[in-house]
């Protein structure tokens, strides 16, 4: 038995008594809203809130864990007492890395943290320098993609809960990868969100997800708190190495320090605190430089932010995919101006959003670590109608053009779970919610949506079902077979060359150029004394770079002034 303080911010109800172990408290209230009392109690109780009269105990809006669930009492949980065996990693910035997407529940057979450890010499091999966790908060139900989080502060109980996760990140560490997680601030889940019933959490504003998150109107700085405190604690308790912040632009904020500053200025002083470099990821649409611009610039200071815009040009040049989003992209020329200038949309009309889009990035000052670029994220594959990867509609050259051009520019690069062995198993978007109406309304929202758009209603996975679960597990046996051990090896080999050549280490975008041949489908990019020429064509072409090959797919025929590429195929060749 301890003494510990127990408190919880709760302006609205006129009466807040703490339940633990179904004995209550009486709690004292203070001027600022905050209810608290200290009792003496062992370290892992079971404790909750009763709210005026409702006999109903509530989560603590913090909680540290949640062992039966969202809608269940929390337990305390003492960052303290973890074990952890990494005091010699030192950490490292995301800048120039190679970043590894997983979701937690379908990288392996189990779903959980332990049985991701066990994979991680696999991601050595490869040659990857981090794992981005997708969302590992607390969310209703057993399985889902994350993002429907509603107890910020704890550790999804199904993965491994707190301690599975303190083991999953000492064991990244102690191998040298670094760990980013996925955070979600901008709106909560439908099932087990009781933070209105505490106090002002919740906006007038609202987002494609839901009730935005108050954090700018009147008593917003508590939900401030709440949420720079969850952002450093991801990083402080757990030792993770930054967070991936998702949908940012669904963070309305008109006061005059943005959140997104505000939580990088306490980021850096985090970093000072444990002596190691913490990155802020930002997921943004608005092609706004001012997220990746230094705060001493006037901007708002995050590391780097996902760039939805290099993804579409390069898919879009490679699968001649033209629909919703994608209608402004495919073109060569698309490609190398979104490859030299960060962003294709720049103050240009998009006819997606039927109005100018972006802004332009200064390349002069803004290095291109500072964007993502990637051929596959958990959205741009769950996010079709049926969950299809590209390797299910791509052939191997253009798995490997692809990966050719998202590994060896001058970005931050990142992959998915399985892209590197080109997997067979979708990933589809699923759920589990145990409230009979929400499943229906889930079920019945994600047919109408892509049946709008044309597609065969019932193709539609349905959420729901266990079985769409199931299917986009990863199947790890592929991964030694045939076509799927000559793709691991290649981007095995891509990231060692990234990581060997000295010019591909030149992030600056204004040291690229950038040439090619919008009928004959060939591009090349130019890195110092490095070209990598791509064909992207259906016929094998003549492309005009020659020297040493260094890495190829395909068989490229080198001549004294040109360099005849197959059908879907790239080299790699210093001059």
């Amino acid at each position: 038995m301890s003494e510990h303080e127990f408190a919880v911010w709760a302006p609205t109800p006129d009466l807040v008594r703490l339940d633990v172990n179904g004995t209550v408290h009486a709690m004292t209230r203070h001027d600022d809203g905050w209810w608290r009392t200290t009792l003496d109690v062992a370290p892992d109780v079971r404790y909750g809130f009763l709210l005026d009269d409702d006999p109903t105990v509530l989560p603590d809006p913090r909680s540290p864990r949640q062992p039966d669930g969202v809608h269940a009492r929390s337990q305390l949980w003492d960052p303290a007492a973890a074990t952890w065996t990494d005091e010699a990693w030192s950490g490292r910035s995301i800048e120039g890395a190679v970043i590894y997407e997983l979701h937690i529940g379908t990288f392996t057979a189990e779903g959980t943290f332990d049985a991701a450890i066990d994979k991680l010499d696999h991601l050595m091999a490869l040659g990857v320098d981090f794992v981005e966790l997708m969302p590992v908060n607390a969310f209703s139900g057993t399985y889902g993609w994350g993002y429907d989080g509603v107890l910020w502060w704890a550790v999804h109980e199904p993965y491994g809960g707190p301690d599975g996760l303190v083991r999953f990140i000492d064991a990244c560490h102690t191998r040298g990868l670094g760990v980013l997680i996925d955070a979600v601030f901008n709106h909560l889940g439908p099932s087990g969100n009781y933070l209105p019933r505490y106090g002002p959490y919740l906006s007038s504003a609202s987002n494609p997800w839901g009730e935005g998150i108050n954090i700018a109107d009147a008593d917003s700085d508590e939900v401030r708190n709440l949420i720079i405190g969850c952002a450093l604690r991801w990083m402080r308790d757990f030792h993770a190495d930054g967070l991936r912040l998702d949908a940012v632009h669904a963070l309305v904020d008109t006061t005059a320090i943005h959140i997104l500053e505000e939580m990088s200025t306490e980021t850096d002083a985090l970093s000072a605190q444990v002596g190691r470099a913490l990155s802020l990821i930002a997921e943004t649409d608005r092609n706004d430089p001012r997220f990746i611009t230094p705060r001493a610039d006037g901007g708002l200071g995050m590391t780097a932010q996902w760039d939805d815009d290099i993804h579409h040009a390069l898919h879009t040049a490679v699968s001649g995919e033209r629909q919703g989003y994608y209608h402004d992209f495919g073109s060569m020329k698309t490609l190398a101006d979104t490859l030299q200038h960060g962003y294709f949309h720049a103050g240009t009309y998009s006819s997606f959003r039927h109005r100018r889009h972006g802004k332009p990035l200064d390349t002069s000052k803004i290095p291109g670590y500072r964007l993502l670029a990637y051929t596959c994220t958990h959205d741009q594959i769950g996010n079709r109608a049926i969950g299809d990867r590209p390797s299910a509609y791509l052939d191997g050259g253009q798995l490997a053009v692809s990966a050719a051009l998202a590994l060896l520019t001058p970005f931050t690069a990142m992959l998915f779970m399985g892209e590197e062995w080109a997997a067979s198993t979708p990933f589809q978007f699923f759920s589990s919610h145990p409230e009979p109406e929400l499943a229906e309304a889930t079920r019945k929202g994600r047919k109408a949506e892509f049946a709008s758009h044309g597609w065969d209603a019932d193709d539609i996975p349905d959420p729901q079902d266990v079985a769409t679960f199931e299917r986009s597990k990863l199947e790890w046996a592929e991964v030694g077979s045939g076509e799927h051990a000559a793709m691991f090896e290649l981007y095995r080999d891509l990231i060692a060359l990234r990581k060997r050549e000295p010019d591909l280490a030149d992030f600056w975008l204004d040291h690229l150029a950038v040439e090619f041949d919008e009928d004959a489908r060939w591009i090349v990019l130019r890195r110092g004394g490095l070209d990598i020429a791509c064909n992207l064509g259906e016929n094998a072409v003549a492309v005009p770079v020659t020297g040493e090959v260094l890495l190829a797919w395909g068989d490229p025929e080198i001549g004294a002034d040109s360099t005849v590429l197959q059908a879907h195929s790239f080299a790699v060749l210093r001059r």
